[in-house]
């Protein structure tokens, strides 16, 4: 698969290498599994030598053989033999004092299992000789939580010293529709939903589907539900590490929030349990859960429901996960034969999901919600206001548009009007037929 889009991030990066020419910098970058970090960061940088370590999972002594490796081959510089990462950070210090050069050090929460006082180590180091290094340092991770609490928890030792901050995110849908054009150019609006479904714009996810040639709705389904099927195990490979030993909970929880049960009254009231706490881990530390409160509610509303932000991860917990007693005996025809008879109203779902974030990447609006009332009922698909032009969108999202009835949906935004006199109000219906 060819390199797509990354041009924003690009310029981030290149602006940061060049500012290291003078200053020493540290970046922290963070994003999801599989989102395509490691390829960013091997395609974006040209004006400095680059040296990438990976933080695997052994014993510290090899991986420092193997960093010794990458320096001596990268820039032509033996640095000799170390048993510390700590005693080799320092050597990489020294040299970043009379060479400019990018470092990368990838998985770099893994160092907390290698050996933890790395990090103490490197805070030390990097105080005390930065300030006439010339070096790029680029951190760079996919655990989320443990990356959050390594620079931004104020008791961690390198709280406060990275200069830059990334969040690498999955391809906008500009980027997903030019890649099926690459693919497959002739796609339906229904191959773009099921891609987009699938993928949720996460690099490895689309590579797998164009090395299956898998672009339409059969056809990804056919590949998903495949005896050794890449996906088949994904969700858990992703998540595992994150939640650690108590994943039981979390993917039970998951797993309900995927099947529509989207308040915790709903989920509590079947799991019999209090998930105050792992809720709002989810959202806060593990960023996997979106708390979404209706349209004008405050922020203290109860009125909430949560929703897996991550398009795969959703897929992940309503049909494979939910029936993972079907996969471990291998009948994967079963499951899906499920997704095939659920596929219009899980779709549906997604295409109101395409639609918002479309609206977000637009950047029109100052904020987009859906709104239902306390009963729960009127429910709006999509509100969105944008507060300096005072105008109002409401829209109604529907499969099939014949579907869609504009004068329902005006008569469930009148309250929301009412407190809006000054605004413009448009009604729209978007379906399949407006991707």
């Amino acid at each position: 698969m060819k390199f797509y889009n990354r041009t924003a991030e690009i310029a981030t990066l290149q602006s940061i290498e060049q500012a290291s020419i003078e200053s020493a910098q540290m970046t922290m970058m963070v994003g999801r599994r599989r989102v395509g970090k490691t390829t960013l960061l091997k395609n974006a940088f040209n004006a400095t030598p680059f040296l990438y370590f990976f933080v695997a999972k052994k014993n510290e002594i090899l991986l420092c053989d193997d960093f010794s490796r990458e320096i001596t081959e990268k820039l032509g510089i033996p640095v000799g033999n170390y048993s510390s990462f700590s005693d080799l950070f320092k050597a990489v210090m020294q040299l970043s004092q009379r060479i400019n050069f990018t470092l990368v050090i990838d998985e770099f929460q893994e160092f907390r299992t290698v050996n933890s006082s790395i990090f103490s180590d490197m805070q030390n180091i990097w105080d005390s000789m930065k300030d006439n290094s010339k070096i790029n340092l680029i951190l760079c991770g996919s655990i989320y939580s443990m990356m959050k609490r390594i620079f931004e928890n104020s008791k961690e030792p390198l709280f406060g010293r990275a200069t830059a901050r990334m969040i690498v995110k999955e391809f906008d849908i500009k980027t997903i529709k030019e890649i099926l054009s690459d693919y497959h150019p002739n796609y339906t609006n229904e191959d773009l939903l099921s891609f987009y479904m699938i993928s949720g714009g996460v690099a490895k996810y689309v590579e797998q589907l164009i090395i299956k040639k898998a672009f339409t709705k059969e056809s990804i389904l056919n590949a998903l539900f495949s005896e050794g099927s890449f996906f088949l195990d994904e969700g858990r490979n992703v998540l595992i590490d994150e939640f650690g030993k108590d994943y039981g909970n979390y993917f039970s929880i998951l797993s309900l929030i995927a099947s529509s049960k989207t308040d915790r009254g709903q989920i509590e009231g079947i799991l019999k349990m209090d998930v105050g706490g792992y809720l709002s881990r989810l959202e806060k530390e593990y960023n996997i859960i979106k708390r979404n409160r209706p349209f004008g509610a405050k922020e203290g509303s109860r009125s909430n429901k949560y929703k897996i932000e991550d398009c795969f991860l959703n897929f992940w917990f309503r049909f494979i996960y939910k029936y993972r007693s079907a996969v471990e005996i291998g009948n994967l025809h079963y499951i899906r034969d499920i997704a095939v008879r659920d596929y219009e109203t899980y779709s549906g779902i997604i295409l109101e999901k395409y639609f918002r974030t479309t609206m977000i990447e637009a950047k029109e609006f100052s904020d987009i919600q859906g709104y239902w009332n306390s009963k729960g009922e009127d429910e709006i698909d999509i509100v969105a206001i944008n507060e300096f032009e005072k105008r109002l969108l409401f829209c109604e999202v529907k499969r099939n548009p014949r579907r869609i009835s504009l004068t329902k949906l005006k008569n469930k935004a009148r309250d929301i009007i009412a407190k809006h006199p000054k605004y413009s109000v448009e009604f729209k219906g978007l379906s399949l037929e407006d991707m």
